[in-house]
């Protein structure tokens, strides 16, 4: 195996550290940030550490800044459990804004979120607008990332650069997101009239009582 720099070795605790609290491992803005480096030059170790072994390219649709993963059994990761990020909160009713600040983290088994469960974070539901989907304000919704959707799926979505969770249909050309309150219209998106990026697909929701 080829010898890391020591900013490497540095980069890779980082990586290791990160995943073990967030369940994901970080992306090229996050690892940027934290020791002051351009986008470029971030991904730029993050290819030499595959080069020499120390990460592994997951074969996944998702945003290519999350592909390059600890290789099994080197994250340090508590056995038995996975900590799944709190992302801010989300609008179910007006959208608001999307902070993707990590809030607390769920610890939940590997068998509970099943294949995946590395693409997995939660957000916070504030709004009734999908009260009818016996989502409510103050619930933990679970969504797994991916850009696509299938009608009738319920999920988390940024609408000019706003978070909001509602399910997804299709009127013609058309992305429609609607909501399951009886007073509430669908939002209606016609193609590049304004910006518009699922998220994830809602899996679960979580509930405190």
């Amino acid at each position: 195996m080829k010898t890391m720099t020591a900013r490497q070795r540095q980069v890779l605790e980082f990586m290791r550290h990160f995943t073990e609290r967030n369940g994901v491992p970080p992306a090229v803005r996050e690892i940027a940030e934290r020791f002051g480096f351009t986008a470029r030059a971030a991904f730029d170790h993050l290819r030499a550490l595959e080069r020499k072994g120390m990460l592994e390219r997951r074969v996944t649709s998702k945003r290519a800044s999350r592909t390059l993963v600890l290789p099994d059994g080197r994250s340090g990761a508590r056995v038995g459990r996975r900590e799944i990020p709190v992302l801010g909160r989300i609008a179910a009713g007006v959208p608001i804004t999307a902070v993707e600040n990590r809030e607390d983290a769920i610890p939940l088994t590997p068998e509970w979120l099943g294949a995946g469960g590395a693409d997995v974070f939660a957000l916070r539901v504030r709004g009734d607008s999908m009260v009818n989907a016996h989502i409510v304000d103050g619930d933990l919704v679970m969504v797994r990332r991916q850009e696509t959707a299938t009608p009738g799926e319920i999920v988390a979505a940024l609408l000019d650069g706003e978070a909001t969770v509602k399910r997804f249909a299709r009127h013609g050309d058309a992305v429609e997101l609607r909501p399951e309150h009886p007073s509430m219209k669908p939002i209606v998106v016609s193609p590049g009239a304004r910006e518009f990026q699922i998220l994830g697909k809602v899996i679960a929701v979580l509930r405190h009582v």
